[in-house]
């Protein structure tokens, strides 16, 4: 009994002297959002059937937003630099994305942003940035000030970016709308989607890393990992995210307080466990990871600003639609619930 005693005493002497593991708060938790037509946003929406497909968002069933973010989802850059006005778009801008959408959000303490770009449009991100980059850019933060959004770059050339255009956009935007580390001026949000790791979009990941994610001269509000080409398990998720903050392919290292994850809710024809099923989820399962991890080599605090998630309404023609009876409180909205994710979203951690 005595032998038991000591081994138990010297059991517990050592878990006394373990370190303390630190968590952060997540701040951003958000979703990218596509209307009932498949991410064009080509039609004016009827505001009862919009809440109708998406009161998930704001309402996780106990009255709190499931999530404190909404991108919509997507914005073409070649009608944008042109201001085309068409059937489907106002000045570049689709119909669908209107400040009737936005105050939907907006008044259940809902931040909104515009993604302009993925994949469907990188030939029309080139065009643009090779054409004029700098138009683009005044014409992205005059929208966003009309509509008091934010903006998102999702430019997904790999191979050849056009770093100079992208840059002639990014100091264009900045010369209209100043970086905001309050976060108080919705417009002054502008973020840019990377790889889910450093293995694509390499090189656009190299140069926003140097020039425009730092926390000593930060020009770019954070970067989203982005999901990958199915749905990753805890692991392979978590590595993804480390290339980025460890550093990979001459990457340079990004401070967590500069990074979101990116996990789907629609992955086929019947909902993910991460859209209906919190418990067997992967933002269960990667939340003590995007919680507490730590920098390594850029910032000083611990932990991921959050989580993205892809895509609420209908993101794609053989997929299902988070719409009744699909809706994503079990997953996304537990989620939200369980860390305590802040209604308005709070001024982001800068280091």
């Amino acid at each position: 009994m005595k032998r038991l005693y000591l081994h138990l005493l010297f059991a517990l002497s050592a878990l006394l002297l373990l370190p303390v593991r630190s968590f952060a708060q997540m701040q951003v938790y958000g979703a990218w959002l596509c209307s009932n037509d498949y991410c064009t946003w080509g039609t004016v929406r009827n505001m009862t059937d919009f809440d109708n497909a998406n009161h998930w968002l704001i309402d996780r069933g106990d009255g709190s937003p499931s999530v404190n973010l909404v991108v919509l989802a997507f914005v073409d850059p070649l009608k944008l630099m042109n201001l085309t006005t068409d059937s489907g778009d106002s000045n570049g801008i689709p119909v669908g994305m209107n400040s009737q959408v936005v105050s939907y959000f907006n008044s259940h303490n809902v931040r909104v942003m515009l993604a302009i770009g993925g994949a469907t449009y990188t030939s029309n991100w080139d065009s643009a940035l090779s054409t004029n980059p700098t138009q683009l850019g005044l014409n992205a933060a005059a929208a966003a000030k009309s509509l008091g959004v934010g903006i998102e770059i999702d430019y997904e050339n790999t191979s050849s970016p056009n770093l100079n255009g992208l840059q002639a956009f990014v100091s264009a935007y900045r010369s209209q709308i100043p970086y905001d580390a309050t976060g108080s001026n919705p417009a002054a949000r502008l973020t840019i989607d990377l790889g889910a790791g450093d293995r694509y979009l390499t090189i656009l990941a190299k140069y926003a890393g140097q020039n425009w994610l730092t926390t000593s001269n930060p020009v770019l509000d954070y970067a989203n990992a982005m999901v990958p080409n199915k749905q990753p398990t805890t692991s392979d998720a978590e590595t993804d995210w480390s290339q980025h903050i460890d550093g990979y392919n001459g990457v340079p290292p990004l401070a967590p307080a500069k990074l979101t994850g990116s996990l789907y809710i629609v992955t086929g024809q019947s909902p993910a466990p991460e859209c209906n099923d919190f418990s067997a989820s992967l933002e269960d399962s990667t939340g003590s990871f995007v919680q507490s991890v730590a920098p390594a080599g850029a910032g000083t605090t611990v932990g991921m600003l959050g989580y993205m998630f892809w895509a609420a309404e209908c993101p794609a023609a053989h997929k299902i639609c988070t719409t009744p009876p699909n809706t994503c409180e079990g997953g996304v909205g537990v989620g939200s619930s369980t860390y305590a994710i802040p209604y308005p979203m709070p001024a982001l951690r800068q280091q």
